[in-house]
């Protein structure tokens, strides 16, 4: 395999919306109208051969060399339990690798990592003016839902509603970031032009409404109650969480929904992009457990996946003929979160004494280093190698080291007794058995619960790698001691900075509750100058890392295999995944 670095991603002044990723995960770049980095390409010959040099065109196929019809099955890590991917417990990449195929949004995330307008829904998207800061969309006139209802300002509205934090306190939205600091959002042109004024200034507005956190249907909440509410956005919430949609405002819709078997989506009839789906159908086939994906692809049962790459799965995939694969290091990383709502593990010195004695080093050559050997420890909760503002936060701290005799010094000095034994807290407690919580099915992130686990062993800490067959679930619920896990995102990180550690966010997993953190969050996601802004996004990553709220690991690599008589499909190391032109897709022609 070779790899070379993809083009440079264009200037950004937005941020994402991450996604947990029970398979995969993210991170994020911006600044200002800075610039940043870009997708490292990985590929292996066949149809993805020049997806190293041409992470965007390459696999392309012109409209009229596809077949007309056909299908194609992709396989679905996790069955979909939640249809709402802006809800907390539904903002989990798998599923929304499907979902989002009809949802309409504002901006996506191209395949080396630049930011594009979704130009089958809007014309136009800019600010008009920085004081007040105001965007004005233009929705494109023949842009509907699929019974026939114009996409339009009410979509904006109602999804403002819902992630803006205020209106309802009893709804769960997977992030309020950049929604809370909306004003107004105002429809005119029959709704068709939508005016949002920000009560302050907002340097990430490009990732509202964006493939993170698409529209949905206003309509469709309306029916449930007054969206302008706090009771009716809560049934609205319900409902689009539960039911199985109907609804469609992308290219495709859904035909049926087998639960733990197979979504299968058409072609929306509807449809009002440029172009049109040549298939007749994609199908989902759920098949939680990786190590079967290959054996599915050889069969001829699926012919697309996208797992998390290990060391036999990658190996096998690479004797299948007529299949090509493509590893990406994008916006995807890996790390532990510790749930500080845990009474043991709220006293910093055993979070601060668990991070140092897990050797990171160790379980990349056990894992992934065994396929990537670009992939090295990460060093920052907050931006990823290569993109604008990353830098070494941890230094010489030593967590992440494996030094386990500095460990035992933590917790000595801070009162710990039974230390390499039995631990026993300063207070006289004994410190319980705990769970390090991983997706089932996921070797990779089994053999790094095992090198936790047994690196706190050594400091009298016993820790049960315990398996979730819902990621997002199990963190909503926040039903683990520790747990292992990946974010994948748009090229951004602001927002997501705002997502994962400010106090009152739901997607705080590791439950850290700083207010002086907060303030800094707040302050850089707000800030128009973009060194300011990453300046202070940095010194809030070292507050993060100082208190061992999170132990980043590594960024990891996004996967991708397909058969080779499949057209325009290719890698997409963020948030918007190999689906994000699924509407391009196609089977080759002869």
């Amino acid at each position: 395999m070779r790899r070379t670095r993809a083009a440079s991603l264009v200037a950004l002044s937005a941020a994402a919306t991450l996604l947990l990723a029970a398979c995969g995960g993210g991170g994020g770049n911006a600044g200002g109208e800075g610039g940043g980095g870009a997708a490292e390409q990985t590929s292996q010959g066949g149809v993805l051969a020049d997806c190293a040099d041409n992470p965007n065109d390459c696999n392309s196929v012109p409209a009229d060399q596809l077949q007309q019809g056909g299908e194609i099955t992709v396989a679905l890590e996790k069955n979909i339990d939640n249809w709402m991917l802006i809800h907390s417990d539904g903002n989990v990449s798998p599923q929304s690798n499907a979902i989002k195929t009809w949802l309409p949004f504002t901006f996506a995330t191209l395949p080396d990592l630049s930011v594009a307008l979704n130009e089958n829904v809007f014309t136009s998207a800019e600010q008009t003016s920085a004081s007040p800061q105001t965007i004005v969309y233009e929705i494109k006139p023949e842009a509907v839902w699929n019974d026939g209802t114009p996409i339009s300002a009410e979509d904006f509205i109602f999804t403002w509603k819902y992630q803006d934090g205020k209106t309802c306190p009893d709804c769960t939205p997977a992030s309020t970031s950049g929604y809370d600091k909306v004003a107004s959002v105002v429809g005119s042109n029959n709704g068709k032009t939508v005016t949002v004024t920000f009560a302050e200034p907002f340097t990430d507005w490009k990732n509202l409404w964006s493939a993170g956190a698409p529209l949905y249907p206003a309509h469709i909440a309306a029916q449930q109650g007054d969206y302008n509410t706090g009771p009716g956005l809560k049934a609205a919430e319900t409902y689009f969480v539960g039911t199985v949609p109907t609804y469609s405002g992308g290219p495709y819709q859904v035909e049926n929904w087998e639960p733990n078997t197979a979504l299968t989506a058409v072609p929306n009839p509807q449809w009002y992009g440029a172009v049109k789906p040549k298939l007749d159908r994609v199908v989902y086939r759920i098949i939680t457990d990786a190590t079967q994906e290959p054996v599915a692809l050889q069969n001829d049962e699926v012919q697309v996946i996208m797992p998390q790459p290990q060391v036999d799965l990658v190996a096998q995939v690479a004797n299948i003929p007529g299949v090509s694969q493509q590893q990406s290091l994008g916006l995807s990383w890996e790390h532990i979160d510790f749930n500080a709502d845990n009474p043991f593990l709220a006293a910093e010195p055993l979070r601060d004494a668990l991070a140092t004695a897990t050797n990171v080093q160790d379980m990349i050559d056990k894992t992934v280093g065994q396929f990537n050997d670009e992939v090295e420890p990460l060093k920052s909760t907050m931006l990823l190698p290569g993109l604008e503002g990353y830098q070494d936060n941890i230094g010489d701290s030593g967590k992440g080291s494996g030094d386990v005799e500095a460990a035992k010094k933590i917790l000595t000095d801070a009162g710990y007794t039974g230390v390499g034994t039995a631990l026993v807290a300063p207070d006289g407690q004994a410190v319980p058995p705990m769970r390090i919580v991983y997706t089932v099915g996921n070797a990779i992130r089994q053999t790094q619960s095992e090198i936790f686990a047994a690196a706190a062993q050594q400091l009298g800490v016993t820790f049960q790698p315990t398996t979730t067959d819902s990621l997002g679930t199990s963190l909503g619920a926040g039903d683990y001691d520790a747990i292992v896990f990946a974010y994948i995102s748009s090229p951004f990180p602001f927002s997501n900075a705002q997502q994962n550690f400010v106090s009152t966010s739901a997607s705080n997993y590791t439950k850290t509750r700083i207010p002086e953190l907060d303030a800094l969050l707040n302050q850089a996601a707000a800030s128009t100058d973009a060194a300011d802004a990453l300046a202070k996004l940095n010194e809030a990553d070292k507050m993060v890392l100082d208190v061992s709220a999170m132990l980043p690991l590594y960024q990891k690599p996004t996967y991708l295999a397909i058969k080779d008589n499949i057209g325009n499909a290719r890698d997409n190391a963020s948030l918007d995944s190999a689906t994000y032109n699924i509407a391009e897709w196609g089977l080759r022609q002869g």
